[in-house]
């Protein structure tokens, strides 16, 4: 089971290195922007309005960090980067 802990040291050992790549930021920039505007202009109960500005803030935060722990966790890079996985920068 994942936790929060375990999502952190994930986080650290990968340095949050780039797994979102140049495509994939802008989607999730365009995307995050877009649910901000629908949560706070269009009329929803509160909890859906929650659920919407949760969504819009993880699309801009790893947008514009260019980081996903999600992606991060499934092995997911769309940055570009030619390394093979499990090699090091050494």
């Amino acid at each position: 089971m994942l936790t929060i802990r375990c999502l952190v040291q994930m986080m650290l050992e990968e340095k949050m290195k780039c797994n979102v790549g140049g495509v994939d930021m802008v989607v999730r920039l365009v995307a995050g922007a877009i649910l901000l505007v629908v949560a706070l202009a269009v009329p929803m109960g509160p909890v859906w309005q929650t659920v919407v500005l949760v969504l819009a803030t993880i699309g801009l935060v790893t947008g514009a960090i260019r980081f996903c722990p999600l992606n991060a966790l499934l092995g997911i890079n769309s940055c570009g980067d030619k390394q093979a996985p499990g090699q090091s920068d050494a």
